[in-house]
């Protein structure tokens, strides 16, 4: 069964491989081998569909596949010429905020807003819903990420 701070756990443990990404990358360190490692332990590509529809993707907006979200995150396949490296824009700490989460057995949704700290020390604010499922370790793996910027009016 889920728990609520289980999902806190899995959340944090996200937060930190964005922030340890971006930090390998400034320092000009191994950053390739930290987002792969990121995006295999985290999400659920090797286990079944992914359903991942990154902030700022735009022309192709889903990533269903392992290569697609690596892209994302630092911007290394030609696929995905729209990917400047989301995981490398300097953030030095990324927290989140539950509006809500739902926990149904094995799986579980949360939804809410998290915010990224830049070097200069402004806040961007990303809303996010995820998805998790329990592998067969007993981990959450995230197998629904879809975040945006809030609309503005």
């Amino acid at each position: 069964m889920v728990t609520v701070e289980d999902i806190e756990k899995a959340q944090q443990a996200w937060g930190e491989g964005i922030v340890s990404i971006s930090a390998a990358q400034s320092a000009g360190m191994d950053y390739l081998e930290l987002a792969r490692t990121h995006v295999e332990s985290l999400y659920a590509y090797d286990i079944g569909p992914v359903l991942f529809k990154p902030t700022f993707a735009s022309s192709k907006q889903f990533r269903p596949t392992f290569e697609g979200a690596l892209s994302y995150f630092i911007g290394s396949n030609s696929a995905y010429p729209e990917d400047k490296g989301f995981a490398i824009k300097g953030w030095k700490k990324v927290r989140f905020e539950n509006e809500d989460i739902i926990i149904n057995g094995t799986t579980s949704m949360a939804m809410g807003n998290y915010f990224f700290t830049a070097s200069e020390d402004n806040e961007v604010k990303v809303e996010f819903s995820f998805g998790y499922i329990v592998d067969s370790s007993g981990n959450l793996r995230i197998h629904l990420h879809h975040s945006s910027m809030p609309a503005e009016i």
